[in-house]
């Protein structure tokens, strides 16, 4: 689903086939995986393009994982709400519109010529029809990502309700990918917060912790070894 959000996104600005989205987004996600929340794939899929295009492919980018750390908070939240961590899930939309207010009050100051209002601007410009299909994509993709999860619970044999299982699910998701870390170490930070959350439901630790590290391994392992073959053969288009 990544690889298909990329290349449509990408398609506002240039033609790109299957292939070579593939290999821009596991590539990236391999140069980013030594990086803080990911981070370096920012600069991993410039790399690919030419120098005059930098600002574009990291405005797609951010478009890219935007969608889906929108999707991510949002059924986060309402699996805080399900759960019942009523005082959680109000302190973090109190912080949501407190950031908001923020935003609106500086997106006009500008900074070497930049602002939040110009990059909204640009925001805009992209094709309706690509927004549209981007946040269809980012649905599928967190749909798919999150049902890996409920699979693997019951493959293990753990039975809780299906609006149970999945809510909690969406709150470990959230508040892990909002905590600083590596990807490498993904695995450890996942697994920390599922253990606080699924431990409620006495669910046996390491039956936790290896399925934490199983969709570690399926969705970043796999991917970058995968990846590293891209990254070994790779030239920069950068002159």
């Amino acid at each position: 689903m990544e690889i298909l959000k990329w290349k449509n996104l990408v398609l506002s600005i240039v033609p790109i086939s299957t292939y070579e989205a593939t290999k821009q987004v596991l590539g990236a996600l391999t140069a980013g995986i030594v990086t803080p929340n990911g981070i370096g794939e920012y600069a991993g899929k410039a790399l690919f393009y030419e120098k005059i295009k930098t600002k574009k492919i990291i405005l797609l980018n951010l478009v890219c994982n935007g969608v889906q750390m929108i999707f991510t908070v949002f059924f986060g939240l309402i699996g805080l709400f399900f759960l019942e961590y009523y005082q959680f899930g109000f302190t973090i939309i109190g912080i949501g519109i407190i950031l908001y207010l923020i935003i609106t009050f500086i997106k006009k100051f500008k900074i070497k010529g930049y602002s939040l209002s110009v990059l909204f601007e640009k925001i805009n410009k992209i094709p309706k029809k690509i927004h549209q299909k981007n946040i269809l994509l980012g649905f599928l993709r967190y749909l798919v990502f999150s049902h890996q999860y409920y699979i693997l619970f019951l493959i293990f044999d753990v039975h809780l309700p299906y609006l149970t299982l999945m809510s909690t699910i969406a709150v470990v998701y959230f508040l892990a990918s909002s905590l600083p870390s590596f990807q490498m170490f993904d695995f450890a930070v996942k697994g920390s917060v599922a253990l606080f959350f699924f431990g409620k439901f006495d669910i046996n630790e390491w039956t936790i912790i290896f399925i934490s590290t199983l969709m570690w391994f399926l969705n970043v392992v796999l991917p970058v070894i995968w990846g590293s073959f891209y990254v070994l053969n790779f030239k920069s288009k950068w002159k």
